[in-house]
């Protein structure tokens, strides 16, 4: 059922629709808002009249990333996962990975801003689908290291690093050209695109779509995908020791963080400093 952070719909035989609906935070991804994605998620895979579902975002963004104003106040976390040195980054991988282990395929529809935990929502779905105009970053390189490590594997090394060594976002059009989306349209189009796409998927018998869809998983699994996203956490976790994150979590106290993240994006002119997103 709908929530006010996830409302769904159903807009052609076999889809399930989920759209985020966060919009004055730019879809900031919150406890509430994460738990609300993924159980909406698991629902779906349950319902027998499902056979594919698709993420989606109202207001002008996908998703800003994980919301670092305050937002999870009086919030707890929405599934269980190990505690110690490390506990966030395997917290927020087991649940964006946990979508590649649903049997229904799961659709991104990505337009805006797509940051930091917003692109690794959208890396666990099965299929992207994005505006051409949309911006995929990863910003938070420029004070820590990231929860999850997709880049080297859905752009290839080069892009990777690049992205790694400066949080410059990339385009749409550069997101499909490099392998990350599927296909890029305009901002006008995508809505119908994706559920032409979505309803070609529902055609296919899901018991068959189940198993081509962990063909796919399967063998990038066997190349080291899952093993090296697990591994990557462990780095993210170090990377909260370093001089570089307590500058920044000193910077950002007192509710500054506005202003953090704005003299961390001032030499760059992106985000903050080019527009109003985070």
């Amino acid at each position: 059922m709908s929530t006010d952070l996830v409302l769904i719909d159903e807009p052609a035989e076999g889809v399930r629709r989920l759209t985020m609906n966060r919009p004055e935070k730019r879809n900031a991804l919150n406890h509430e808002l994460r738990g609300g994605v993924v159980d909406a998620l698991v629902s779906g895979d349950r319902d027998p009249s499902v056979r594919v579902m698709i993420v989606r975002a109202n207001g002008p963004s996908f998703s800003a990333g994980y919301d670092l104003g305050g937002g999870n106040e009086g919030q707890e976390l929405p599934w269980h996962t190990a505690g110690g040195d490390g506990h966030w980054p395997r917290h927020v991988t087991q649940g964006w990975m946990g979508i590649w282990d649903l049997a229904k395929p799961v659709i991104a529809q990505v337009h805006g801003y797509c940051l930091a935990g917003g692109s690794e929502l959208a890396t666990g779905c099965d299929l992207v689908y994005v505006a051409e105009d949309a911006k995929i970053g990863y910003p938070a390189v420029r004070f820590g290291v990231p929860d999850m490590h997709f880049h080297p594997w859905t752009l290839g090394m080069r892009t990777a690093m690049e992205m790694m060594l400066t949080g410059d976002s990339i385009s749409g059009i550069e997101a499909a050209e490099g392998g990350w989306a599927n296909r890029a349209y305009p901002a006008d189009e995508l809505d119908e695109r994706t559920l032409d796409w979505a309803t070609r998927v529902a055609m296919i018998p899901p018991e068959v779509a189940q198993l081509n869809k962990r063909v796919v998983h399967r063998q990038m699994e066997v190349m080291g995908i899952r093993t090296g996203i697990r591994i990557g956490t462990e780095l993210c976790a170090l990377g909260t020791h370093t001089q570089a994150m307590a500058d920044f979590i000193a910077a950002s106290e007192g509710g500054k963080l506005t202003q953090a993240l704005s003299q961390r994006d001032a030499g760059f002119g992106d985000y903050r400093t080019s527009h109003d997103g985070s």
